[in-house]
């Protein structure tokens, strides 16, 4: 699922050629994102759109040859001016009279030559890794480029590969070679993947047409020393694919700006791109007539430090609802230690549910965030959710989500941030230390990545690879979390290893955070009295109630469908049955089938004190549903998703610790086998090993220290 989707998408046509292009954002002033070499469209720039969306107009379109665009077989549709004259086309078709043009590696040519030739269409220019041969190649490329229509070696190494026969006979090797080089940085699997799918959306022979659109190094030569539009040069200094020094050379002759990226390969957009989408807002914030007001800015204000409130942003993950109940206890606690502190909540639906019945205050930059359970409801399928690769594929929402974090904390000064399982947050933190000016608590209830065995090898390197970049993190800057809580004990840990030549998992965790014990969200102790509660809530003495709930997301839709089929095959075995189905604040009740003696009820707002009211109760596996069922005392029947790592290994270890629920298979589980299991365990005993009610006030106590 993309993080922001486009407001305007069209077509238009030049040269015969139709080229697709894209408007997201309403703000000023645009920017055009130019398309790059023909073996990747413009999705390139999904770590960029979401952002810059927010606070300008952003335009993208594709290249002749790849995305949206027509595959013509004649070379001059892929030569320099004729991709600049559509990049014109475009911004007619847009209405945009003036752009800033952003380009990265081979675009530059294009943004050149537009800066040159119309400078009055251009209000400034930004280059991320210029193919612009101002400077010579990296002399192995260069080489295998004057061989480019020679016979290649019989195994062809490294740039050998860049060979038109080769690219025929050969074409996704060259692909993955190609992307490695583009690619150094480590840990760079996913936008390896990405790029490779990208790839797959063209042709080595569309490729070999494209090839045959030649521009000079003089011309290049000339556009630069031409252009006399604001620039912004920014270069890794380990690309591989164009030397730093066409970088720094590019910003000598356009007298533009010049950002090293040290480290950083040919996509710095791709593995850095909080550095640079902040680069380019610093930029195009300052180049003249970019402003969208001519008032003047509002009044600034200071306050000396000991004079300011406390303040907390509170980060909850959307996953589920199981984070926004243990963190509005945790909050409520925090609130004993500091009467005065003020929370704010970033955060999304349904947390935001959850949160407004609290009474809590959300930030109202939480309307722009890219919301991640429409993402998980997305990958979703019929009772499954491979969790890890779903997480794998949220990477540009996760980003959106950081940078929308960031101007948030830059905006307003907080002494302290609390994520709990805010990925995007503690992932974007450690890869940029330096934005770091608050005192952070990171909260999670499970520790390491794990392979599911359909995954097989790949999916266990992948895992050990995350878990290997987690690690790096936490040795490499130990500052960064000033608090890591586990919700839980270090028995709940399992006993698993992070891969291979990697810590095992208890004791790696053991060493880096503190335990809180695992938390409610309420007081077992409020329903002690069953009896009292069932009366309350309208259940009689004489009804076997059987609470049938998937947590806050979308994904348990089958699951609700498949009880409530299974629900009259049920009552014939269990006299007085009563089934309550819960459909959650994402899920549609009126999507579900309807049965005599089934109650389908949209969101409920306590339904602990339901659960703790049931004779049995039949769940989807999460962690919250269950140890509040473990809490509470009472019999239920859990089905993990499928591919789900997180339920079937973390939670089921910690559900089997506790003694608690009985696990089932939705592939097994029919009507029938669930019918029986409910006519089996409705009412039976309960004897789990009991679970602390003081896991809010341990968590606030260890935060409260951090104000």
């Amino acid at each position: 699922m993309r993080a922001r989707t486009p407001d305007v998408a069209g077509h238009i046509e030049h040269g015969g050629v139709r080229i697709g292009y894209e408007a997201f954002g309403d703000g000023s002033p645009t920017l055009l994102l130019l398309p790059t070499w023909t073996i990747v469209h413009t999705r390139f720039w999904k770590m960029q759109v979401p952002y810059l969306a927010d606070h300008y107009r952003v335009v993208t379109f594709d290249r002749p040859g790849n995305g949206r665009s027509d595959r013509p077989g004649d070379p001059a549709a892929y030569a320099v001016d004729a991709v600049a004259d559509q990049a014109l086309a475009v911004l007619d078709a847009t209405g945009t009279d003036r752009a800033v043009l952003l380009s990265l590696s081979q675009g530059a040519q294009e943004s050149l030559l537009l800066a040159a030739e119309h400078p009055d269409r251009v209000l400034g220019a930004i280059y991320i890794g210029p193919s612009a041969a101002l400077e010579p190649g990296h002399p192995e490329r260069v080489a295998a480029v004057d061989r480019f229509f020679e016979p290649h070696p019989e195994q062809p190494v490294r740039w050998e590969k860049l060979n038109a026969q080769y690219w025929l006979d050969h074409y996704e090797d060259f692909v993955d070679f190609f992307f490695g080089e583009c690619l150094p940085e480590p840990h760079s699997t996913k936008p390896h993947e990405d790029c490779l799918g990208w790839a797959a959306g063209t042709t080595p022979e569309v490729l070999l047409t494209d090839t045959q659109a030649v521009v000079l190094p003089s011309q290049v030569d000339e556009w630069a020393r031409r252009s006399a539009v604001p620039t912004l040069v920014i270069h890794g200094d380990d690309d591989r694919i164009s030397p730093p020094a066409r970088g720094k050379t590019l910003a000598q002759l356009t007298g533009g700006e010049l950002v090293v990226m040290e480290g950083s390969g040919h996509l710095p957009l791709v593995r850095d791109p909080v550095r640079v989408n902040l680069a380019v807002r610093d930029f195009v914030d300052r180049l003249p007539g970019a402003a969208t007001t001519t008032t003047a800015p509002p009044a600034r204000r200071w306050p000396r430090g000991r004079s300011r409130p406390r303040r907390v942003l509170y980060v909850s993950s959307p996953i589920g609802l199981g984070h926004a109940r243990r963190d509005v206890a945790i909050a409520r606690e925090l609130r004993r230690h500091h009467p005065d502190v003020e929370i704010d909540w970033l955060a999304q639906h349904p947390v935001t549910k959850v949160l407004e019945e609290a009474g809590e205050r959300v930030h109202p930059a939480s309307d722009r965030l890219a919301n991640e359970s429409a993402h998980m409801e997305s990958e979703s399928g019929e009772h499954r959710l491979h969790c890890f690769q779903a997480w794998r594929r949220m990477d540009e929402i996760l980003l959106a989500d950081f940078m929308v974090f960031h101007d948030v904390v830059t905006e307003q000064a907080y002494d302290l941030v609390i994520g709990d399982e805010a990925w995007e947050v503690d992932y974007y933190l450690h890869e940029n230390p330096e934005l770091k000016r608050f005192a952070y608590c990171w909260l999670t209830d499970f520790v390491g990545w794990l392979p599911m065995a359909e995954g097989g090898a790949a999916e266990a390197r992948l895992t050990a690879d995350y878990n290997a970049e987690m690690i790096e993190h936490i040795e490499r800057y130990p500052r960064i979390r000033d608090r890591a809580l586990f919700v839980g004990n270090p028995d709940d840990i399992v006993p698993d290893s992070f891969g291979p030549g990697l810590p095992g998992i208890r004791d790696w965790t053991e060493e880096h955070f503190d335990f809180a014990g695992y938390v409610t969200g309420f007081d077992p102790a409020l329903v002690a009295d069953r009896e009292a509660i069932r009366d309350d809530l309208g259940y009689g003495p004489d009804e076997r109630v059987c609470v049938v709930t998937v947590g806050g997301s979308g994904v348990g839709r089958d699951l609700l469908g498949r009880m409530i089929q299974a629900h009259p095959i049920a009552a014939e075995k269990v006299p007085g049955l009563r089934t309550l189905v819960v459909a959650g604040p994402r899920i549609d009740p009126a999507s579900l089938p309807v049965a005599d003696g089934v109650e389908v009820r949209p969101y409920v707002p306590s339904l602990y004190r339901h659960l703790a009211a049931s004779d049995l109760a039949v769940v989807q596996g999460g962690l919250t549903t269950c140890m509040e069922l473990t809490a509470s005392r009472r019999p239920f029947v859990y089905l993990p998703l499928q591919a789900h790592f997180e339920q079937n290994f973390h939670v089921h270890h910690r559900l089997h610790g506790h003694g608690a629920g009985l696990r089932m298979s939705y592939d097994t589980a029919d009507v029938d086998a669930l019918a029986d299991a409910i006519a089996t365990e409705i009412g039976g005993p309960a004897d789990f090993r009991p679970v602390e009610s003081d896991g809010a006030h341990r968590a606030a106590a260890a935060i409260a220290e951090l104000l």
